[in-house]
């Protein structure tokens, strides 16, 4: 006979799996076909008692258990087929019944050591959790189980476990295998009595607010309930990881530390057995919509009612919270089961309306398989509500034949047998949107599917039981689109847009732009705007920071959907998304906002071209901080202006460009001219404001600019407008190309030679490329041969955009070029750099006939020399070196390498022989001495102002030199320069001599060849010891001005050999200087050259015996001459005496401190070398640290 446990309610699997199956109205028999109980059975149920009832309960686990006991356990007595097995086995179950367990468990041992085991009481004290239980009930009882209070579980276990003779005594191994699976069983069962316990409390301490008050608080709305304490910490936690997962590190510290009592880190501290909410970000967006009620998942429980149970079953409940009143467990129970009448009752209800529908599915079957087949009207169907629609779709699945599903045949049902027509015309609570009629139309024309049908008789309601079987899920959203095959576009895009939103979350975050295609699909096909809507937002919601490549993808996907959807849909559906992301805490995300607005700009109607976008770029390009983004809005704004076509916007374009320029990022700045103003010049040469307004507009800044500064010039902004005008110079050739007399006589046709590489200078992108603005290298190459052979030949007559470059443009740079200040650098290079860019490409021939005559004619070197005090000083300003080193270096040949070696020799001679400023010059060799190409052309005219017959010319070629060589070749210093200088030095003028001075104190700055640098030392030292140089004033000078400039950075040795000693004899022979004036002039100069050294590093020997009696000497004079000269002295003194003393002492602490290094390395050495004599073994090692004894 099998036996049956009715106290154990299993856990297992398949127990699990065969309880929802179970009838509700069958009893189960504990054994397989067991006949009743006989009449006179006294322990026989009644005939009228109730069998067991199957219930769904989602909030208690009451003692079903110990009321099936009861129960089953009658029902158990019926089983016996013997009269002696069945009175035994019903006075067991009566015994276990009411709780008199050692009498059962000395009833078990007698039975056993008659042999008669009784399977029922075996079975018992062999599960454990049968007396888990017992450690709910009262003290008292507990005390009848034995002397030692309440069984203990492991020791009953085991003692339990010992009588059982005949499970174990074949197998010993069998014995520790079984208690291992108890252990383990009692490991669960007690995780599940911690966690029935956690619940208890955590329902208790939601109930801490007394009911009446809970009364008060749902009648009266704007009296507002307090917040409990478990709310409390679920917000707490809750807004701690709003904060973190937002970046507001120092908040959620705060936060942490206002509420020590919590853990954080750890939602169980909130409460016990609470499921943890959605993030608030997740609560605020579903706030509009109600959240799915916890009865949509319950737990399945086996129960009876509280009246069948006996007294001792009920104590054994999981207990509760020992301080909680018996009141407000009351309220708890009332509460509870108030839910569970409101459940009873809505099942009630749905069973009521499944059976109205399965009697409406009946009079469908019938309809449907009636001949002939006719087409059923769902109106009635589509107008239930979402309950029954769900339960009809759960119910056909089952069903043999198809029912219409409520689609209007817009999709296939695989849950049915065949598929009847359907009505071609929607219901009106439909409003559907039909873009593709063809697919219906091919819909409607198909017929049915047929299904052979069996010659049988079942009822339906038979067969649809037997279908019951087959375990299909369509009464879940995947199963009901799983279960619906979609046989048109229209169909498949709902069904994609009613499943992308749930594929989309579960997708790695890496392989998501995969999804793109799909995405933009059923957005385009889509046929509800709503969706539609939804899908694009996921599409621009996609990546969190979304990396180069992906916003690549998706921008492909917009413009892909831009040109299927066309200009209306582009505006009312992308650029929401865009303006929704334009303040994004993610730059990578605005960094796709504005990437969008370009590349949708020709997909966009053209006023919202101009408007929207255009304002949006706007506002990114002045508030966004990162430079990626502005970069990206400026190349947008490029191509906006490709495509604008409204003139009003001119000025906006010109002061975005203005705007841009003045960006603080290279970056923005380098995109600015390589992708805006080539479009922006573009537009304007089509509104022909080129050169009447974009032009012009720049130079008058400039002028504007150089007139507000004639006391300091913000070089920043003329630089913004120079590198503007400069990137314009390729549209404006190409406007004169293609307003030339003879653009209409190019021809393609025939041999047209190639364009030289070097023929223009390279453009900063393919914008700014003069071919790329023509249209292409073969139309440019046919315009330059017409265009040289033009100038060259017939002239400018009639070529009014030419004509405006000669006589409008030009001089008014030359005039601007003039009023700069010679001796900024900066201004000097940027003027330079844009003739040169001018010149290049306009060509040779513009630059000879053209450039060259006007600067020529301007500066009139042939005519005069400069009188300063006349106002004709031309030379002296930043035309020289403009025309120089940007008009006269465009082109290297041969004959324009001697027109400049002309004009620089000329220039050299001028201003030496008037006496004026030599800064034009200066700048000159400066700005073409930083290219080594023109070191030899230098060296060539300062060689001509070497042998030149004037001392003067000779005296400005001198000082020339100190300029060209930093940057020279040592060869050339060594062959070129170093000659011309020891030449000037042999001329009989002191002055010539004097001005070579800076450019030997240069060569020892900046060569490193030993025999150059003798050289050079020897002729400084010839200056300071020949007595012929002692009375030279202005010759000391110029050395203690060379010697404070270069020694700091020359070479240590040549600085405490040759400059410290010299200065120190310098310093020593101006204390009986008689001449005041010259007194202070080297006393000054000396204190500079001081100041200077004092900086580097220098040896004790030479601080004592040079450094410090300089300073001395120097400060005697100051004393007398500048008493706040002598103030410092005396400070730097003390700070070299500190030093030398300080190096004194670290000298003597260094030598004791290698002393004692050397005795520490030597016992180390002795130490080390002893524990490397050991062996490994730990007794020997430890041997070492013992003491002697």
């Amino acid at each position: 006979m099998a036996s049956v446990n009715p106290f154990n309610l299993s856990d297992s699997e398949e127990e699990a799996e065969r309880r929802p199956n179970e009838t509700v109205d069958t009893e189960r028999s504990p054994s397989d076909g067991a006949p009743g109980p006989p009449p006179g059975n006294p322990f026989s149920p009644p005939a009228d008692a109730e069998p067991p009832t199957l219930l769904l309960s989602s909030n208690r686990t009451s003692p079903s258990g110990e009321g099936i006991s009861v129960s089953v356990a009658a029902t158990s007595a019926m089983a016996g087929s013997a009269e002696t097995r069945v009175s035994v086995d019903v006075i067991a179950a009566q015994l276990i019944r009411d709780q008199y367990i050692l009498t059962a468990l000395e009833f078990h041992t007698e039975l056993l050591e008659a042999g008669r085991e009784l399977p029922r009481l075996r079975d018992y004290f062999s599960n454990p959790g049968n007396f888990e239980r017992q450690s709910g009930t009262p003290p008292a009882k507990d005390q009848v189980l034995g002397p030692g209070g309440p069984l203990n579980r492991a020791g009953s276990i085991s003692t339990l476990d010992s009588l059982d003779f005949a499970r174990y005594s074949d197998d010993g191994n069998r014995e520790s295998d079984e208690r291992v699976a108890v252990l383990e069983f009692e490991l669960r069962k007690a995780k599940e009595t911690i966690q029935a316990l956690r619940a208890n409390l955590t329902q208790a301490a939601e109930s801490e607010v007394p009911s009446q008050e809970r009364k008060n608080f749902k009648s009266s709305p704007e009296i507002q309930e307090p917040i409990r304490p478990l709310e409390k910490r679920a917000l707490n936690f809750l807004v701690n990881e709003y904060l973190l997962k937002n970046e507001y590190k120092l908040s959620s510290i705060t936060f942490s530390d206002e509420n020590d009592d919590q853990d954080f880190e750890l939602w169980d501290d909130v409460g016990l057995n609470i499921p943890k909410p959605p993030d608030l970000l997740q609560l605020y967006r579903n706030c509009g919509t109600p959240l799915p009620s916890p009865r949509d998942t319950v737990d399945v429980s086996v129960e009876v009612n509280f009246g069948d149970l006996p007294g001792n079953c009920i104590a054994q409940d999981p207990p509760k919270k020992p301080d909680l009143s018996q009141q407000q467990q009351t309220e708890v129970v009332q509460e509870l089961e108030y839910q569970i009448s409101l459940l009873n009752n809505e099942k009630q209800s749905l069973a009521e309306q499944i059976k109205k529908l399965q009697s409406e599915i009946q009079t469908l079957k019938r309809t449907v398989s009636s001949p002939p087949p006719t087409t059923l009207d769902l109106g009635s169907q589509n107008t239930s509500n979402p309950s029954s629609s769900c339960s009809n779709t759960n119910t056909s699945s089952t069903d043999p034949i198809s029912v219409p599903p409520t689609d209007n045949g817009k999709y296939l049902d695989i849950r049915g047998g065949s598929e009847p027509e359907t009505d071609p015309d929607p219901p009106a609570s439909q409003n559907t949107s039909h873009p593709h009629p063809q697919s219906h139309n091919k819909l409607k024309s198909r017929p049915p599917v047929q299904f052979d049908q069996p010659n049988r008789k079942l009822s339906p309601a038979f067969l649809q039981a037997l279908l019951s079987f087959c375990r299909m899920c369509s009464d879940s959203r995947l199963g009901a689109e799983v279960s619906r095959i979609a046989d048109s576009e229209e169909s498949v895009m709902l069904m994609l847009g009613r499943c992308l939103p749930h594929i989309v979350p579960n997708v790695l975050l890496a392989k998501r732009e995969e999804l793109i295609p799909l995405i933009l699909c059923t957005a385009c096909l889509h046929p509800e705007p709503k969706e539609r809507d939804q899908l694009l937002h996921i599409l621009f919601n996609l990546i969190k920071r979304p990396d180069d490549e992906q916003r690549q993808m998706i921008l492909t996907g917009c413009v892909a959907f831009a040109r299927h959807v066309g200009p209306t849909r582009v505006e009312a559906e992308l650029l929401p998304q865009c303006w929704e992301q334009i303040n994004h805490k993610y730059p990578e995300r605005r960094l796709l906002v504005a990437e969008s607005c370009g590349a949708l700009a020709p997909y966009l109607p053209k006023e919202i071209r101009s408007s929207l976008v255009l304002s949006m770029l706007q506002q990114m390009l002045a508030e966004d901080k990162a430079d990626m983004v502005r970069e990206a809005v400026v190349k947008s704004l490029g191509i906006i202006m490709g495509y604008i076509d409204d003139p009003d916007k001119y000025s906006q374009g010109f002061e975005l460009m203005l705007l841009s320029l003045s960006d603080p990022s290279e970056r923005v700045v380098s995109a600015v001219h390589q992708v805006f103003i080539p479009a922006f010049a573009a537009w304007t040469t089509e509104l022909g404001t080129l050169q009447t307004a974009l032009i012009p507009s720049l130079l008058t800044r400039i002028e504007k600019l150089l007139m507000q500064g004639e006391h300091g010039l913000d070089e920043h902004k003329l630089h913004v407008f120079l590198s503007a005008l400069q990137s314009l110079i390729p549209p404006l050739f190409a406007v004169v190309l293609q307003n030339a007399p003879f653009t209409s006589r190019a021809i393609l046709h025939g041999d047209i030679p190639a364009i030289e590489v070097t023929r223009f200078p390279r453009p900063a992108s393919p914008l700014q490329d003069v071919a790329t603005i023509i249209g292409s290298r073969e139309m440019l190459s046919a315009l330059l041969l017409l265009y040289d052979h033009q100038l060259e030949h017939e002239g400018t007559t009639g070529w009014d955009s030419l004509l405006w470059v000669v006589n409008q443009l030009l001089p008014q740079l030359i005039e601007i070029v003039g009023r700069i200040n010679v001796t900024s650098s900066t201004c000097v290079h940027e003027f330079s750099r844009f003739f040169w860019r001018f010149c290049r490409t306009f060509g040779k021939i513009f630059t000879n006939t053209k450039v060259k005559p006007q600067f020529q004619e301007i500066l009139r070197l042939s005519e005069e020399n400069v009188d300063v005090s006349a106002g004709n000083d031309i030379l002296t300003k930043a035309t020289v070196p403009i025309y120089a080193t940007g008009v006269l270096t465009c082109y290297n040949q041969e004959e324009d390498r001697k027109l400049l070696v002309g004009f620089l020799e000329d220039v050299m001679t001028t201003l030496s022989l008037s006496h004026a400023p030599l800064d034009s010059l200066k700048a000159s060799f400066v700005e073409l001495g930083a290219n080594p190409v023109y070191h030899e052309l230098l060296l060539t005219v300062l060689w001509y102002g070497v042998v030149h017959t004037s001392a003067l010319v000779r005296c400005t070629a001198a000082r020339m030199f100190e300029l060209v060589l930093r940057g020279m070749s040592e060869a050339l210093v060594d062959r070129r320069a170093a000659p011309a200088l020891i030449t000037l030095c042999s001329g009989p003028e002191f002055s010539v001599r004097i001005s070579t001075i800076p450019a030997f104190g240069t060569i020892m700055e900046t060569v490193t060849q030993k025999e150059l640098l003798e050289r050079v030392k020897m002729q400084l030292a010839s200056f300071l010891e020949d007595p012929q140089y002692q009375d030279q004033h202005s010759l000391h000078m110029e050395i203690i001005r060379t010697f404070g400039r270069v020694g700091p950075n020359a070479e240590p040795r040549f600085r405490d050999e040759f400059v410290l000693p010299h200065l120190h004899k310098l310093a020593l022979g101006n204390n009986s200087q008689a001449v005041e004036s010259k007194r202070i002039d080297i006393a000054t100069q000396l204190f500079e050259a001081y100041s200077a050294l004092s900086c580097c590093f220098i040896s004790e020997e030479v601080m004592v015996n040079h450094f410090l009696p300089g300073l001395r000497c120097l400060r005697a004079d100051m004393e007398q001459l500048s008493p706040e000269h002598e103030v410092i002295l005396s400070s730097m003194i003390k700070e070299c005496e500190i030093k030398v003393e300080n190096r004194g002492m670290a000298d003597a602490q260094g030598s004791m401190s290698i002393a004692s290094s050397l005795v520490g390395e030597d016992a180390k050495t002795k130490f080390l070398s002893k524990m490397g004599q050991l062996t490994t073994s730990g007794a020997m090692l430890a041997n070492v640290f013992q003491r002697k004894k």
